[in-house]
């Protein structure tokens, strides 16, 4: 999968949240980038990761910052091996985990949700 329809890919997830998960956010941006550097990764396996503050844990004192990044990483989607219809459907599951800990969901109740 090519880099633009990879991006085509993340973005139809990002169209598809439901409204109670588009009406809370803010202060967000998602990219699509090749491969996790190695600070954020050092064995490059990362299919996502989310950099911020969650939703839940901002107080009061959370303004004035830069915004929060989910970072979608390509190379380690396609290393998976897996058809057009399989690849987007855990670019879709990345997408989606990765807006879950945006929000402050852990990982059970992203599993609850199918989300995982």
């Amino acid at each position: 999968m090519n880099r633009k329809r990879f991006e085509l890919e993340v973005d139809q997830v990002i169209e598809s949240l439901p409204d109670w998960v588009l009406d809370r956010v803010d202060n967000l941006v998602i990219v699509v980038k090749e491969r996790p550097s190695p600070d954020q990764d050092p064995n490059g396996e990362l299919l996502g990761i989310y950099e911020g503050v969650s939703l839940r844990d901002r107080s009061a004192d959370y303004w004035g910052v830069g915004p929060d990044q989910i970072t979608i990483f390509r190379q380690p989607h396609l290393e998976l091996g897996l058809d057009e219809r399989e690849l987007a459907e855990e670019i879709r599951r990345t997408v989606l985990h990765e807006i879950g800990h945006y929000l402050g969901i852990d990982d059970a109740r992203l599993h609850e949700l199918g989300w995982d």
